[in-house]
């Protein structure tokens, strides 16, 4: 019918309202890398700034999110999820690979993925410490479910035979800390190292934890007769040694 008006499509400059808020939620998110991982940090950024160096108004903004917490607590997760989904597939592409080589595999990828861009490491190293209990929770969760990932791994190489049977969730914890900190101290420029080296100790760290400890074997002082020579009860018969 002659000047009937269609239905609103919901959509404007050809996007819906879904991608046009996710466009936004994307731009905020990728401000505040900049600004929280490389510029004046989390704490020294106000919502007026995160919102021009998005070129957003700062209406849109609390349309998003409601504190610049919550933009921080959003981009942790995210620099976690990007590296966890890098260890999947390394864990993937190395399923039947030797321990030593899949759990190398597995952690180079991650490290690869966290220093690729020296804002996530500041990030997931710097940023989100000692920010407020909220984000201290969060921050515990997303480590323990990095131990909960390396102590899977031990456990499927104890199934194969690759390690030894025991709780791996101690040492695991402690490799986790060991991550965090020297990640943190190479980043600040507190350890003369290069990336490869750090990555190479932390390798041998994991190697350790997963690899079935060597049980040493008791050495023979010279001379000292063993077990075998010692002479038995009195009254006892002589038993014949098996020639060789």
């Amino acid at each position: 019918m002659a000047g009937r008006l269609s239905a609103p499509s919901g959509r404007y400059a050809g996007k819906s309202a879904e991608e046009r808020k996710a466009e936004r939620r994307r731009r905020f998110l990728d401000a505040a890398l900049e600004l929280f991982g490389a510029g004046p940090g989390y704490r020294n950024t106000t919502v007026a700034a995160l919102s021009e160096a998005a070129g957003l108004s700062t209406r849109q903004f609390y349309e998003e999110f409601r504190s610049l917490e919550d933009v921080l607590a959003a981009l942790h997760l995210k620099v976690n999820d990007w590296a966890e989904a890098a260890v999947l597939d390394a864990a993937a592409r190395t399923a039947d690979a030797p321990l030593a080589e899949r759990a190398a595999a597995i952690f180079r990828a991650y490290a690869a993925d966290v220093t690729r861009d020296p804002r996530r490491i500041r990030i997931a190293f710097v940023e989100i410490i000692g920010v407020s209990p909220r984000l201290e929770e969060q921050r515990l969760a997303r480590r323990a479910r990095w131990v909960d990932l390396i102590c899977a791994e031990a456990d499927a190489a104890v199934v194969r035979g690759e390690a030894a049977p025991r709780d791996h969730r101690l040492a695991a914890t402690g490799f986790i800390g060991s991550v965090n900190g020297l990640l943190h101290d190479w980043n600040a420029g507190w350890v003369e190292a290069t990336l490869d080296e750090v990555v190479d100790e932390l390798v041998r760290q994991l190697l350790a934890i997963l690899r079935p400890p060597e049980t040493p074997e008791t050495p023979q002082t010279p001379g000292r007769p063993t077990a075998a020579d010692a002479p038995g009860p009195p009254g006892a018969p002589d038993v014949p040694t098996p020639a060789a």
